[in-house]
């Protein structure tokens, strides 16, 4: 009986998909880093930030931390890619294959936490339009972030092919 075939992705393929991961998240950074608003009131006006909001701080956070992450990762591909050998053998599939998962998960947290603050504010807004523009921002960092996401998790699944295969 033959062997099963084995799934390979040629090893610049994946750093297409990490690229792309590093340029969604890069403009999620600058659109919630540069997002402020002011917003008259009775007393006076005032100036909302990103900073205002623990929903968007974790948005930031997870954001810089993917970007880092996907920095190292595209490092090694562009190692892998020019030399055709793996930086640090099998044992370093696992780290691939685990950091690939964790981060694309955090990705989707960050995300997901934007968009129910997105949500929650524009509920609270009465009708009054002042805070779509803020709003809007957000919400459009918020989707460059699950898109980030989502070329993280294609990368996750391309990682896992590269895992040692144990009988």
């Amino acid at each position: 009986m033959a062997p099963p075939p084995t799934t390979t992705i040629p090893p610049f393929v994946g750093l297409i998909v990490r690229v792309l991961t590093f340029i969604c998240l890069l403009i999620s950074l600058i659109l919630i880093a540069t997002n402020t608003d002011t917003i008259p009131t009775n007393i006076g006006d005032v100036k909302i930030k990103f900073s205002d909001f623990y929903a968007y701080r974790y948005l930031i956070a997870t954001v810089v931390i993917g970007m880092a992450y996907t920095l190292l990762q595209s490092a090694f591909s562009i190692f892998l890619v020019t030399t055709g050998n793996r930086l640090g053998g099998e044992g370093f599939c696992l780290f691939d294959f685990y950091g690939d998962k964790f981060i694309s998960y955090f990705l989707a947290t960050g995300a997901a936490a934007s968009f129910g603050m997105t949500h929650d504010l524009k509920q609270l807004q009465n009708g009054d339009d002042t805070l779509n523009k803020f709003l809007g921002i957000a919400n459009a960092a918020a989707s460059l972030c699950l898109l980030g996401f989502i070329f993280a998790a294609v990368s996750s699944v391309f990682s896992s092919y590269a895992l040692p295969k144990r009988a």
